[in-house]
């Protein structure tokens, strides 16, 4: 596949490297000649100099033959992404997506504006991290989760502690003991050391591992006892960082918790916020990295403590912080990858990164038209994935035990005229099932395969009504 990106700051090197990984040929523009220079000492691409809107500029990247264009240019007015990815597809590039910062353009009423204009996405990443903090509030045992089909299926992430009541049980075991019935769930992935594994049978659960569980929405009240995790009852949350990030989250917390308290070093932020949010969000100005302010700021009397200032490190000390003075839920923004394991075994409970995020929305795009999601994880290198099975679609041919499935690849939960189940190896899925699957990255182009339709299906498509599933 033929992609261009336009915009090489963080979000745009780091789609250039996941995608490049998956043999696609990548050209990206930007008109900072240091931010080409960086990018292509560690990622093979193509790269031109240039203006990200100039008609010129986009013809001698290609972009009458590519295949996807994506808008991500760092620049503070992101419209210039909007005007970039028209002018690719009136330039003859096939899906084009831009990267926003106006929620407003994102409102269902607008969204057929620009389509209209040839827009095949919008995406907005601030409010892509905002949403997943709140989601984290409310599923306040893992440090990660994510629905399917409305929240029949969910994927969620558990720190074994040492206590736990799994340690050193095989995933065999743990299935074999805990997972019957109405509360079956299956462990998807173990990541370990930096590691992820896709277990089978015998593989152990050991202290301090990240395990990635997938349950019916009834049970994961059953596999938070079996992990050996207590609900939290978050009401008081205290927010690090009044940007973008944090102006979201405290619109959306405010909403559903009595008392919201931002803080931001910069005083002008901090008025300017003061007379956007409800009465029951109080902003104040100060340093958020002084543990002395912090105490002062009564943090022992919040429930949840969120760090998403433009700094990483300041983000993973305060959450340490927080930690050690007794708070009950830290969540910490961490941009830089090779910071993600660091801040987890410093104890922070939950991750976000932007970049990881937005990935997944991208990267759907060059796979079969059949996948619905695709997510990544923090902790992990492995991707999620959501399709619609095609009729004839070779998933279709067996059971899930006879299919010759790549190594890396399982299946986790499918979703077929409403019915739940989480998958085992007798699993028979059927065309227009929904099927959710965890695979390492090596093994994701072999198995959408999987879901593609035959020549002989093709002619006989069927259309789904997804507000039906």
């Amino acid at each position: 596949m033929q992609i261009i990106i336009e915009g090489a700051g963080e979000v745009g090197t780091h789609l250039a490297k996941m995608l490049s990984e998956e043999v696609n040929d990548i050209t990206v523009i930007d008109s900072d000649k240091e931010r080409l220079a960086a990018l292509s000492m560690s990622v093979d691409v193509m790269t031109v100099d240039g203006e990200v809107s100039s008609i010129e500029t986009l013809r001698q990247a290609g972009v009458e033959d590519a295949d996807l264009f994506i808008g991500v240019n760092p620049h503070t007015n992101q419209e210039i992404n909007i005007v970039s990815a028209i002018l690719a597809k009136r330039l003859g590039c096939r899906k084009v997506i831009a990267r926003i910062d106006n929620e407003e353009y994102q409102a269902p009423e607008n969204k057929y504006l620009f389509t209209d204009m040839g827009i095949d996405m919008l995406f907005y990443p601030e409010k892509l991290a905002a949403t997943e903090i709140i989601s984290l509030l409310r599923r306040n045992a893992s440090s990660e989760s994510m629905e399917f089909a409305r929240g029949k299926l969910q994927l969620s992430v558990f720190r074994i502690d040492e206590d736990s009541p799994i340690v050193n049980y095989s995933v065999g075991e743990i299935g074999a003991t805990y997972s019957k019935g109405n509360n079956r769930f299956i462990i998807t992935a173990i990541s370990r050391d930096g590691e992820t594994i896709i277990p089978n049978g015998s593989v152990k659960v050991m202290a301090n591992d990240q395990v990635y569980i997938m349950t019916k929405r009834d049970g994961v009240r059953h596999v938070m006892d079996v992990m050996g995790k207590t609900e939290i009852n978050v009401e008081k949350v205290m927010i690090m960082g009044g940007g973008q990030i944090g102006r979201l989250v405290a619109l959306s917390a405010a909403k559903e918790y009595q008392d919201v308290k931002v803080i931001d070093i910069d005083r002008e932020k901090c008025l300017a916020l003061s007379e956007e949010t409800p009465d029951n969000v109080n902003v104040v100005n100060g340093d958020g990295r002084n543990p002395d302010f912090l105490s002062e700021e009564n943090m022992r009397d919040f429930d949840a403590f969120i760090a998403v200032t433009g700094s990483d490190e300041a983000n993973i000390m305060s959450c340490v912080m927080a930690k050690k003075s007794g708070m009950e839920r830290v969540i910490a923004e961490v941009e830089n990858t090779e910071y993600i394991k660091l801040a987890e075994d410093m104890g922070v409970d939950a991750i976000i990164n932007k970049k990881l995020l937005t990935a997944g929305g991208i990267f759907k795009m060059t796979l079969s038209d059949k996948v619905h999601t695709v997510k990544y994880m923090s902790g992990t290198n492995a991707e999620v994935l959501e399709y619609i099975v095609p009729e004839g679609s070779p998933i279709t041919k067996a059971p899930i035990k006879d299919l010759d499935l790549p190594k890396d690849y399982i299946i986790g939960g499918v979703i077929h005229d409403r019915e739940t189940t989480i998958a085992g190896g007798l699993t028979q899925i059927q065309a227009y099932d929904r099927v959710v699957v965890f695979a390492l990255p090596k093994a994701v182009k072999e198995g959408d395969r999987f879901f593609r339709e035959t020549s002989s299906s093709k002619s006989a498509e069927k259309s789904v009504n997804s507000q039906d599933i």
